[in-house]
């Protein structure tokens, strides 16, 4: 049965305080960062005195309700938590004490997560400027039971959040059992000492050349990049040549089904290979994106794409990679897999009839792990609706 809580402003709960001190340029400061989404107060960072500008800080103690002054419309507002006692915030933010003898943190905390609160700050002041006020805050309303009753809630909602995160951690581990049995299964067929006689890549392609063009402009050739090239999947590319340097692209170095992309170079994309299903479009790589075309009186292609992806693959190439110490040097290192490396990658060649049972098995792992992870992405946005839906009970007296 409902219960009908008296409301009231969070004026006669919170206390609007403000203490700034002086930046010392000798000491050190923890520095906190609002998550939007009423996701909670994070450290953002750590830093000397003397890196910060604004030399006046207001100081946080754990407990206090923070607001972002700008992104409070968007959810910019938490519990400065226990490890954060002491952060500062610029006068960007403001700061309330939770006056304990009416309201508990806990209560608060997962108020500020309804809808019904963020309604109430959606709905102060004008849509062309986000910005709120303290004295706004100070009149959101808020349901005020007993502090019992405040304490009975809260530790509901608690054994129910941690059921939910419970039966999400269960979730994630099915999905990653899952691809645990597909790496295992690669292991088997791919040792560390080949099973099968090895062949460079270069002899079990008939194609195999990175992509020499990059300009771009309005022709009908289009033009795939690393980006486009993700572990396991294409992106297909929207960008398109210059139409004087699509006239230079040779036949052989437009991309046809059952090629395989291969990244070249860009930190963090070395080596992620992609299979290329063909489409209407014409399409070539850059400089920084091979096409390694499979020969099919050798090598299945579906064979080639999934051991150059597994770990034995994925080894052979990224220790091929070459960097380029200039660059170190100012910050970050740029590395590459040239041409002549990657025409002596290592590929295991087992018979073709052998091949396409690898394939088999590993086409069928594949289709479980997929429906492992589409099991796991559907029940997780079940599951994010739940916590939502126990909060709107919980704070209209509904929840037993």
């Amino acid at each position: 049965m409902s219960k009908a809580w008296p409301k009231v402003r969070l004026g006669e709960v919170l206390r609007h305080h403000k203490e700034f001190i002086v930046i010392d340029d000798l000491a050190n400061y923890k520095r906190c960062r609002v998550q939007l989404h009423a996701q909670g107060i994070v450290l953002r960072d750590e830093v000397p005195g003397a890196l910060i500008k604004t030399k006046k800080q207001q100081v946080c103690a754990a407990g206090d309700f923070l607001v972002a002054e700008i992104d409070a419309k968007v959810d910019g507002f938490g519990i400065v938590p226990q490890g954060l006692d002491g952060a500062i915030v610029s006068s960007h933010y403001f700061l309330f004490d939770v006056i304990e003898e009416r309201l508990d943190r806990r209560f608060l905390d997962f108020f500020i997560r309804t809808r019904e609160f963020r309604d109430q700050v959606e709905a102060q002041g004008s849509t062309n400027y986000a910005a709120i006020r303290p004295a706004d805050v100070l009149g959101y309303e808020i349901p005020l039971p007993p502090l019992d009753d405040q304490w009975r809630i809260v530790a509901r909602i608690e054994e129910l959040a941690a059921h939910i995160d419970e039966a999400k951690r269960l979730r994630r581990e099915a999905v990653e059992a899952g691809g645990l049995l597909f790496a295992l299964a690669e292991r088997k067929i791919w040792p560390d000492q080949p099973s099968f006689p090895t062949k460079p890549l270069e002899e079990v392609t008939s194609f195999l050349s990175r992509g020499r063009q990059s300009e771009q402009g309005d022709s009908d050739v289009y033009l795939i990049k690393t980006q486009h090239v993700q572990l396991g999947r294409y992106i297909p590319t929207n960008l398109k040549l210059a139409h004087h340097v699509a006239a230079r692209v040779s036949d052989d170095a437009l991309a046809r089904d059952g090629d395989i992309l291969i990244a070249c170079s860009a930190a963090g994309c070395l080596g992620r290979v992609a299979p290329y299903y063909a489409t209407d479009k014409t399409v070539c790589t850059d400089t920084h994106v091979a096409i390694a075309r499979p020969d099919r009186k050798i090598i299945n292609p579906m064979y080639l794409y999934y051991y150059l992806r597994g770990a034995q693959g994925q080894h052979q190439l990224r220790s091929r990679e070459r960097g380029d110490w200039q660059r170190e040097k100012i910050g970050f290192r740029l590395t590459e897999l040239n041409l002549k490396d990657l025409r002596q990658v290592p590929v295991p060649v087992p018979p073709l009839h052998d091949q396409r049972c690898i394939v088999a098995e590993l086409d069928d792992l594949q289709a479980e792990v997929n429906a492992l992870k589409l099991h796991q992405a559907e029940t997780a946005t079940e599951l994010d609706a739940v916590l939502p839906a126990v909060l709107d009970r919980a704070f209209r007296g509904l929840l037993s």
